[in-house]
């Protein structure tokens, strides 16, 4: 009769979990922990100051073709919602769809990492909060001078295209005509109002985009489609329907100038800057 074998002391039970399996469990789970919890606002704060140092030192050739690149690609939004105005049915409910149209150049601008003007209004002041030297707010003031400038031509050069080529099929060419007229139409205190919600938003996005990774796209759809539908004034979007009228005769460089740049443009920085940013500051500045 056979004996039952001893059971080998030195062999241990294969089904209890080892030392390693229990430190590469404890470390998957913290990392779960970590992606569930997001990412806390003075990490957000440094992605965006780290970025913004970057941008900072671009060379003046590289922020000129970038700037006019994203002036021209933002006509996109004007256009968009210039098809859904022209082909969506006469309904108050039409409203909320066509501003789905405002998204598009956004898109294309942000997500190709292009220079917009507003983006800078939280980007680019970053660092210069973080360290405000003559070196650093020199570089700002030089960069938000090339990249404004930039943006215009951009605005000026796709104007052009629309008016003087058929690059712009002409039964859109009415609703383009119609958007323009209402953006740059604004009393100038209006215009500057309506402007600060709008640099409010764009930075607020720029803060949320480290957060939102593959979400990104739904998160610059939903904030850019809330400028639109909330009226507000965005001075790149806007000038390229400034420039429409402009190179057609319809609007005189004074009026446009008094009417539609300068208080938008005044309202985006305070909303942007002055608004977003320095609280977005102001939360992490103890960390």
């Amino acid at each position: 009769m056979l004996k039952p074998e001893k059971a080998d002391p030195l062999m241990k039970d294969k089904s209890a979990p080892s030392k390693v399996d229990k430190v590469v469990e404890k470390a998957d789970n913290e990392r779960s922990v970590k992606r569930a919890s997001g990412l806390a606002p003075k990490l957000i704060y440094e992605v965006i100051r780290r970025e913004g140092e970057e941008e900072l030192h671009r060379s003046t050739r590289a922020l000129l073709w970038s700037g006019i690149a994203a002036g021209m690609m933002i006509s996109f939004s004007v256009v968009g919602e210039a098809i859904f105005r022209t082909y969506l049915p006469d309904q108050p409910s039409s409203f909320l769809i066509e501003n789905l149209g405002y998204s598009l150049g956004f898109l294309i601008v942000i997500i190709g990492r292009m220079q917009l003007f507003t983006e800078n209004t939280i980007v680019t002041v970053l660092p210069v909060i973080h360290d405000p030297s003559a070196e650093n707010l020199g570089r700002l003031a030089r960069l938000w001078a090339l990249v404004l400038a930039a943006n215009v031509i951009g605005a000026f050069a796709v104007a052009y295209l629309f008016v003087y080529t058929p690059a712009l099929p002409a039964q859109i060419a009415p609703a383009l005509t119609e958007l323009s007229r209402h953006a740059t139409g604004f009393e100038p205190h209006v215009a500057f109002f309506r402007a600060v919600p709008a640099g409010i938003l764009i930075a607020a996005l720029v803060w949320m985009l480290p957060e939102a990774e593959s979400n990104a796209f739904l998160t610059i759809v939903t904030f850019t489609w809330l400028i639109a539908a909330g009226d507000f004034t965005h001075i790149v979007a806007g000038s390229v329907e400034m420039a429409y009228l402009m190179v057609q005769g319809e609007l005189g460089f004074p009026a446009a100038m008094r009417q539609f740049f300068l208080p938008v443009l005044a309202g985006n920085i305070i909303g942007g800057t002055v608004v977003f940013t320095l609280m977005a500051y102001a939360q992490v500045r103890g960390e």
